[in-house]
């Protein structure tokens, strides 16, 4: 069997008492850090008795078959460094084959920043999507953002402090200055802090150097009976009437809640 156990992503006190037991119980134990791990049974008081595995993004496919074959025999417990491990962590590729092979895949839930992040944003939470890490890379990034530009599900994004006013501005850009939007920083620990606004408001915050790892939680579109081209065309109407394109998709945009920037692209195309 594979156990799939979610570890805490920053307070000890989350560790639920199964993953303890099976930490304390099972022979065979794959880790993202088979040192963080060491460390995590220590704060947990337990001795760990299990011979470990690393499993991370740059062996995972190597090693996968080995583990399966273990788990054909035996129970294998899979953790990653915090949270739910195949949830921005390795583990995805060993539990596909492991299912592939037959074997009995369980899991113990526990914390995950994604659903605390939702939880305490405020936003709608019926529907929402993770999208994982924004691309590094400007245009990568810009790309991404702007195929969700119509999305009506909150939507939820893992971000470093580095990057997060970088990402809040081209979020700005694509989505609106005026959307809603929570970064929540250091989730479950003792300097855990959401900050809530717009997306204009939330850069100003970013420039105060926030440190820590953070959730970026964004508010999905607001629908519009309007089809695409039906904004095309109202944009185009403005426009002859002496109105800046540039103004006339911004009062559309913000009339329909839908992306300015995607909407002046396809305002262009459209008078090609």
């Amino acid at each position: 069997m594979l156990i799939i156990a979610a570890t805490p992503i920053g307070n000890l006190g989350d560790a639920s008492t199964r993953l303890v037991e099976h930490l304390s119980t099972v022979e065979h134990i794959a880790a993202e850090d088979t040192r963080s791990l060491t460390k995590l049974a220590g704060l947990l008081g337990v001795k760990l008795k299990a011979k470990l595995y690393s499993l991370h993004e740059h062996n995972e496919l190597e090693r996968a078959d080995q583990i399966v074959a273990i788990a054909l025999e035996t129970d294998v417990l899979l953790v990653s460094d915090a949270g739910m491990p195949t949830v921005s962590d390795p583990g995805f590729a060993l539990v596909r084959a492991a299912v592939a092979a037959g074997v009995e895949v369980t899991v113990v839930p526990g914390p995950s920043a994604v659903l605390a992040a939702l939880a305490v944003s405020g936003l709608a939470t019926d529907r929402f999507t993770f999208e994982g890490f924004a691309p590094r890379k400007d245009a990568e990034r810009k790309s991404v953002f702007e195929a969700l530009a119509g999305e009506t599900r909150t939507m939820v994004f893992f971000e470093s402090p580095h990057r997060i006013t970088d990402t809040l501005a081209a979020a700005a850009h694509v989505f609106g200055a005026d959307r809603q939007a929570t970064v929540s920083r250091e989730l479950t620990k003792k300097f855990e802090h959401t900050e809530r606004g717009t997306l204009a408001e939330l850069i100003e915050w970013a420039k105060t150097d926030p440190k820590g790892e953070m959730v970026f939680v964004i508010a999905g579109a607001v629908k519009t009976n309007k089809d695409v081209s039906a904004l095309v065309a109202d944009v185009l109407k403005l426009e002859a009437s002496g109105l800046r394109m540039k103004d006339a998709v911004a009062e559309i945009a913000e009339l329909n809640a839908v992306s300015k920037s995607v909407l002046y692209q396809l305002s262009l195309d459209a008078k090609k």
